[in-house]
């Protein structure tokens, strides 16, 4: 009986909640020493392409509630890894209707002009049709989440961790 109860058991699993936890036991195995981990202060680039640098700007993102411009910028990413045209004909269909068509679900910050070129893009859908459109998102977190993910208690607690010692 106690088994079949336990699906309703509620779980935290809100957006916000502990991100430091999951972040660490996710990412055990990849942990960047303080020295590593201060590479990513050089420039979002560095943060963007260290899998644990990734991770801990999503997880710091997912507190603010504001991960959107992230995942749109790595689905962007996926999307020009595509090799089939019909693959990447729904794929692009997928991203701007999920990011950048108005009043989407995950609707990123773009000027009008960047919209509206980027659905110009998808009348002939290419590898490029989103580089403006991702071109500027990376622009807005550069200049505004990533440098306050830079004065995070998250990144400062990476970068200020202690090695652990042998017990004497």
């Amino acid at each position: 009986m106690k088994n079949r109860l336990g699906i309703f058991r509620r779980r935290n699993e809100s957006p916000g909640a502990n991100p430091i936890s999951k972040l660490d036991k996710a990412m055990k195995s990849l942990k960047p020493t303080p020295e590593e981990a201060l590479k990513w202060g050089e420039s979002l680039e560095k943060l963007l392409l260290h899998k644990y640098g990734l991770a801990a700007f999503r997880a710091f993102l997912r507190t603010e509630f504001s991960e959107e411009n992230l995942e749109f910028w790595l689905a962007c990413e996926e999307y020009k890894k595509i090799k089939s045209q019909s693959k990447m004909v729904s794929k692009a269909k997928k991203i701007f209707a999920e990011y950048i068509a108005i009043q989407s679900c995950k609707e990123v910050n773009l000027d009008s002009y960047t919209r509206e070129h980027t659905k110009e893009n998808l009348q002939t859908i290419t590898r490029s049709c989103f580089d403006l459109a991702q071109k500027r998102i990376y622009g807005l977190m550069e200049k505004d989440s990533y440098p306050r993910f830079l004065r995070s208690e998250l990144y400062l607690d990476i970068i200020n961790q202690k090695k652990s010692s042998p017990p004497l």
